[in-house]
Formats: C-alpha cells, sequence, structure tokens
C-alpha cells in the first residue's frame, strides 16, 4: 500500500474519522430517542426508522473513506493485516485496535440489518445493542489514537457526544428520575479527564523551524570525465518527519551547482534552496518555505563502507539562533 505522502490524504483520513464518529453517535441518539414511547409522537415511525437506517450507511461509507486514505498514505504506514487484525499494528496498538474492533462490529451490523426480515427478532434485538460497544470502541479510539486528540476543539466534539449519549441513555433507563443532565455532565467531565490527564498528548510540531532528527539514506554518484553529479537522499523521522534531496554538481576542481530541497510531512510543504557548505561527512544548506520562513539545515553522517548513511538532521531558523517553533 502506501502510494502516497499527499497531504490531501492526511487530511482525508482525519475528517474522515471525525465524521463517522458524529453520525455514528447521532445514528445512537436516534436509536435511544426512538426506543422512548413518547418520543417523536409527531413523525411517522417508518420514517425514523429510514433516517436511522441512512445515518447507519453514512457512518460506514465514511468509515470506509478513514480506512482507505490511512491505507494509501505513507505518513503512518499500515499493512492490511494492520488494518483489519487487531493488534498488529505498532501504532498505538490499543487504542488502534478499538478503532478495528469497532469497524468491523459495525460492519457485522450492517449485515444484520440486511437480513433483518430473515433473522429472527429477538436474535436481531440483542446483536442490534452492539451499537453501544461499537460507539465506546470508537469514542476510545479517537481519544486514544486520534492525531487531534488533544486539540480542544476536538476534546469539545468528543465532550459533547458523550454528554448527549449519557443524557438519553439515562432518559432511557430511568424516565421517570432527572438522571440525564447527571449523566451529561459525568460523561463530559469523564471525557476531558482523560484528554486532559492519562490520554494527553503532546502532538507532534507542524513545520517546525527548529528541530533535530535521526538521518538515514543513501548517497548516489554519476562520475563524468570532467563533470560528476552527487546526490544524498535521506528521510528524518524524529519529531518532525522530513524528506531530503541535496544535489551537487562539480567538475574536478570546484563545486559547480547545487539544488537542496526538504519536504516537512505530512503538511507537504517544501523548503527549497542550495547547498552552502560540503563537509567530508556533512553539509549545510539554506532554504526557504512557501511562507517566507528561512532555515539553516544541517546534515551530517558517519562514515560506512556502503552508500547507505546513518546521522542526523539538525533545522534552525535562518538568521538567528535556533528558538522554539510554534506546534
Amino acid at each position: 500500500m502506501h502510494l502516497t505522502a499527499n497531504p490531501v490524504d492526511w487530511y482525508a483520513a482525519r475528517a474522515g474519522g471525525v465524521i463517522a464518529y458524529l453520525l455514528l453517535s447521532g445514528g445512537v441518539l436516534l436509536g435511544l430517542t426512538m426506543a422512548r414511547k413518547r418520543a417523536f409522537e409527531r413523525w411517522p415511525r417508518f420514517a425514523l426508522e429510514d433516517v436511522h437506517r441512512f445515518l447507519g450507511l453514512l457512518t460506514g461509507a465514511f468509515v470506509a473513506i478513514h480506512v482507505g486514505t490511512i491505507a494509501v498514505d505513507s505518513y503512518l504506514p499500515f499493512s492490511p493485516a494492520q488494518l483489519t487484525v487487531p493488534l498488529l499494528s505498532t501504532y498505538r496498538p490499543v487504542w488502534t485496535a478499538l478503532g478495528i474492533v469497532a469497524a468491523e462490529l459495525l460492519l457485522a451490523l450492517a449485515v444484520t440489518n440486511h437480513y433483518r426480515d430473515r433473522l429472527p427478532y429477538r436474535f436481531w434485538r440483542r446483536a442490534h445493542y452492539l451499537n453501544f460497544a461499537v460507539w465506546g470502541a470508537a469514542t476510545m479510539h479517537g481519544l486514544g489514537s486520534g492525531t487531534d486528540r488533544s486539540a480542544p476543539w476536538l476534546v469539545a466534539v468528543y465532550a459533547v457526544a458523550v454528554a448527549a449519549v449519557a443524557w438519553a441513555l439515562a432518559a432511557r433507563i430511568v424516565p421517570r428520575r432527572s438522571l440525564g443532565p447527571a449523566a451529561a455532565a459525568a460523561g463530559a467531565l469523564l471525557v476531558a479527564g482523560l484528554a486532559l490527564g492519562p490520554l494527553h498528548a503532546n502532538p507532534r510540531p507542524w513545520n517546525a523551524v527548529d528541530f533535530r532528527d535521526t538521518l538515514t539514506g543513501r548517497i548516489e554518484q554519476q562520475l563524468g570525465p570532467t563533470r560528476g553529479l552527487l546526490s544524498l537522499v535521506g528521510d528524518g523521522r524524529g519529531r518532525q518527519r522530513v524528506l531530503v534531496r541535496a544535489d551537487l554538481l562539480i567538475d574536478t576542481r570546484r563545486l559547480e551547482t547545487t539544488a537542496f530541497q526538504m519536504e516537512l510531512l505530512p503538511s507537504g510543504a517544501v523548503c527549497r534552496g542550495s547547498v552552502t557548505r560540503v563537509e567530508d561527512f556533512g553539509l549545510e544548506a539554506h532554504c526557504t518555505t512557501p511562507d517566507g520562513v528561512g532555515r539553516v539545515v544541517r546534515a551530517s553522517w558517519q562514515p560506512r563502507d556502503s552508500a547507505e548513511l546513518v546521522g542526523a538532521i539538525v533545522s534552525r531558523r535562518a538568521g538567528g539562533s535556533a528558538r522554539r517553533s510554534r506546534s
């Protein structure tokens, strides 16, 4: 898989997951409300059931977008097995496994709904309660593995969704008591506590200016009788993942021209410039991103017998000392 590192895929994966969760929460809320005897008295039941079924189909469609775009994106590479078998993924395995379980249970529910008329009603109704397991697993998946899981706006989305479902569930179980507001408040506080406490995450910087990462790659040489092209292709996989390429055109006596580019992932922003200094086992380059921010990038590596290289890449703001970049 891993067909592309285009940032559009990364945005689509994140948006697909959030929209799928909102649709799933809406379907659970509608199902709980329909179960109450006096709910939606002015609406025909068959119309509500059609809306409920349509929400399920939309949820499945956006889950497919979420999984499909993750499968083709190379920023966090997942194999087909890691996307379908829980706990095989090395990326936050428990929380990713909850998302896989939720998606597969959702598929099983879709099958039972499709064959509803052929299944015993009692079996179908009991299987339908798996919607709560799907919703709960999806909630924990988003809070535990989502890229934006500590962002205030997404914490607010999860808090509102959990509060609404908790309120509706309390009203369904104990309809004569005013437990709804208390259950909603408890659900929202639980989400906030998890997001700010044990599940809190410090997100990777976005297009960081100042960073230091490990560097792996290779050196390619194309030497002619009077000129030669020397290229370095590298990959930094630290808090700010980067793809680096430096091309040096040299003749027998001097360096003729250079080109340097560093792609910042997952945004896809490219810092372009030139190599300003070359050493035996390292180089320094100056580059600028489309937003006008200049960087001084230094790559160094250890001498090896092969063309493969292992070293470090350091970036700092051009024209001044290194400062902490904004996330």
